[in-house]
């Protein structure tokens, strides 16, 4: 068993895009939980061009770098890893469409936060204190 100094890093960065009190949230094929959208570079990648490549990968989208802001940063253990999500907004272009990897895109309040993994409830408790989150659809 590894001890917490040896857990493995799953290093991650994540497309925080928010709409009138609600953050856009995607569900993956064959997945029954909802994720920030995003995912884990690929070799020497920076956190942008990770972004960038995950994004219009999975939502079909084109951010625009120039308007790339970084959020926070956010670390959850879960069992044998540590989850780290850098979180960025960025204005986009073209409409947000799920591809062949998204099974379904939803646009979540706080009250949908037991519906997203640990790492990402970390972030809607910021944004709900940031009064940039909703508590719910009412």
């Amino acid at each position: 068993m590894r001890t917490e100094r040896e857990q493995r890093l799953i290093d991650t960065v994540a497309w925080v895009r928010i709409e009138d009190g609600r953050i856009l949230c995607a569900r993956p094929a064959g997945k029954d939980v909802f994720y920030i959208p995003g995912g884990k570079r690929e070799g020497a990648e920076t956190d942008l061009q990770t972004l960038v490549r995950e994004i219009e990968e999975e939502l079909t989208v084109s951010l625009l770098p120039e308007t790339v802001s970084h959020v926070g940063t956010y670390e959850a253990l879960i069992p044998d890893a540590v989850v780290r999500m850098a979180c960025y907004t960025a204005d986009y272009s073209g409409e947000i469409t799920p591809s062949s990897e998204i099974e379904e895109i939803a646009w979540f309040t706080y009250a949908d936060r037991p519906h997203v993994p640990p790492v990402d409830q970390f972030l809607f408790d910021d944004l709900r204190a940031d009064g940039l989150l909703a508590e719910s659809d009412k």
